[in-house]
């Protein structure tokens, strides 16, 4: 059985987490700088945002990882630390200097890091901070990490599962932070997993790999790309099941404990994306293919017009049909059906690729909610896909509009 635990990312057996201010915010009632850290040397794997432009602390922690394993992650706010001259050394002389303070080797560290790009960055705040960051390390510090993450979102973002392997309790744990700049494949979230099941770093490499594509993948806010979006899993073995070291029944259990993990993300990151006041989830049946269904889920989840719709709890299926319609995806429009639903009901809006006669009042009703599905049947296969996004509001060009200044 796997089930929702409290904990977030310190909910896995052998971590530990802090959140700091350091200086790189102006301001000191904001936090800076995270730190999660695992009592053993951990097998790690991470995926990346597909931006050529990438911030150095991927450029590192790349190289960090080619071995497969780590033991800490360290992450700023408030500078992306992209576009600076002397970003690489500042990543590495933060993970020296954080490396010195917890007695392990500089590789095993993991940088991160998210906030404005091409603003210059000092090493001081890291080297003053990081004394403070690691004697506050705690089995209860997830809170405090995940507030240090935090750019324009408006709530920590905590997630984490319980689930058995072998006999063994397990579990994954994770923070993340990103309310802008989802898409196409991820991009402005930072998504850290722990875990302490007993898996290798190739086949903990493939299960996020495989998972992102149908969950961090599948997720957008407003269409841009970033340059430092990156999810990094940790695991430590410490759950003392037996090692996963093949695709068998339990790399099958682990894989479906991340996704639970995963969509609650998801559905996190969506809802609370600049200026969002909803969160919507695009679920498509009846697809000939996979590629189709997420084709058509994705395309209709970042159409700017679908959301500003949803905003105004405006019933309007045109905008959805437009949207399949330049998806990319084939389609036989005559046998799409399209339904809205929500807590307060669910209503179809079109059949077979036109418009039926439907309660415009109750329509309304059922787009006011915090939630919103938009289902689609293709009645083409049997394939299905979901993709996360939220509405387009005001909110979203004031934020943006001075977010540097």
């Amino acid at each position: 059985m796997i089930k929702i635990i409290p904990g977030g990312i310190c909910a896995a057996k052998g971590f530990k987490a802090s959140g700091v201010h350091c200086g790189i915010r102006k301001n000191k009632e904001k936090k800076d700088l995270a730190l999660i850290y695992s009592e053993i040397p951990a097998a790690a794997a991470a995926i990346y945002t597909t931006n050529i432009v990438k911030g150095a602390p991927l450029t590192v922690t790349r190289k960090h990882l080619e071995n497969g394993k780590a033991q800490a992650i360290i992450c700023n706010s408030g500078n992306a630390n992209t576009c600076n001259e002397n970003g690489i050394e500042i990543a590495e002389s933060a993970a020296a200097f954080l490396a010195e303070g917890l007695g392990i080797e500089k590789e095993d560290v993991v940088v991160a890091s998210t906030g404005v790009i091409g603003q210059p960055l000092d090493i001081a705040p890291f080297k003053d901070g990081i004394p403070s960051l690691i004697s506050s390390l705690s089995d209860k510090g997830s809170r405090s990490a995940a507030e240090a993450i935090m750019t324009t979102d408006t709530v920590k973002k905590e997630a984490a599962v319980a689930f058995e392997v072998g006999g063994k309790a397990c579990r994954l744990g994770a923070i993340a932070k990103g309310s802008g700049m989802i898409c196409p494949n991820m991009a402005t979230m930072l998504v850290f997993i722990t875990t302490d099941c007993d898996i290798s770093s190739v086949l903990l490499q493939k299960a996020l790999s495989e998972d992102a594509k149908k969950t961090f993948n599948m997720l957008s806010i407003d269409g841009d790309t970033s340059t430092n979006d990156m999810a990094v899993i940790l695991a430590n073995g410490k759950a003392g099941n037996k090692k996963i070291e093949k695709e068998d029944e339990n790399f099958d259990i682990f894989a479906k404990a991340l996704n639970l993990l995963t969509v609650n993300l998801c559905r996190m990151l969506a809802g609370d994306g600049e200026g969002a006041t909803k969160l919507i989830e695009c679920k498509v049946s009846g697809a000939a293919d996979e590629k189709t269904a997420k084709s058509v889920a994705k395309s209709v989840i970042s159409s700017d017009l679908v959301k500003a719709a949803m905003f105004g709890n405006d019933a309007n299926w045109g905008r959805v049909l437009c949207a399949i319609g330049y998806s990319g995806a084939k389609t036989d429009v005559s046998k799409i059906d399209v339904f809205f639903s929500s807590a307060k009901g669910k209503i179809q809006v079109c059949e077979n690729g036109s418009g039926v006669p439907f309660s415009e009042e109750q329509a309304k009703k059922i787009l006011s909610e915090r939630e919103i599905e938009i289902l689609i049947e293709l009645h083409s296969g049997e394939c299905d896909a979901t993709a996360w996004g939220c509405d387009l509001t005001y909110d979203y060009v004031k934020i943006n509009g001075d977010y540097r200044t």
